[in-house]
């Protein structure tokens, strides 16, 4: 019997815990600069927010609650739409290059020059933030916008 013929329960919010405490060991071990959690309604961002901020110290990292994440080539708008991530770093620096990026990309669309060289230009810088070796970024700016797989539903 495959995978999918199978029906299993997964509990969500110890399924988004487990994928944050991967993503903060990664962070805190110097593998990624820049970590998300998956996409968060609201009402499971208040019952994950303990859990994650407790990870978060053990590891010896931050954290910082983005209420509209950046949208780029690394997702379509709809994944995140709605939905908060939480971002894990382990320098102010890493965070500070990623709010300047965000209010690029808002300025420049706000200016009307927002253009296709500009939405790559950004998307790259993210996807480096988020420590993407770069054929992985060349991938994803040339490929569809599709969005990152989740076992359930977020």
């Amino acid at each position: 019997m495959s995978l999918k013929e199978k029906t299993i329960n997964i509990d969500k919010i110890s399924f988004q815990l487990g994928m944050i405490n991967c993503f903060v060991e990664m962070v805190a071990c110097g593998v990624k600069r820049l970590a998300l959690s998956p996409p968060l309604i609201p009402e499971d961002y208040m019952k994950i927010a303990p859990y994650s901020d407790k990870i978060v110290y053990e590891f010896g990292i931050k954290s910082y609650l983005e209420k509209a994440l950046l949208v780029t080539k690394l997702q379509s708008p709809e994944f995140t739409k709605g939905k908060w991530s939480i971002l894990y770093y382990k320098t102010d620096e890493v965070l500070e290059k990623y709010l300047i990026l965000k209010i690029k990309k808002i300025n420049l669309e706000k200016d009307n020059n927002y253009d296709q060289k500009k939405a790559i230009e950004i998307s790259k810088e993210f996807m480096k933030l988020l420590s993407y070796p770069d054929e992985v970024i060349e991938e994803k700016i040339s490929g569809s916008d599709k969005d990152p797989f989740m076992l359930i539903k977020v």
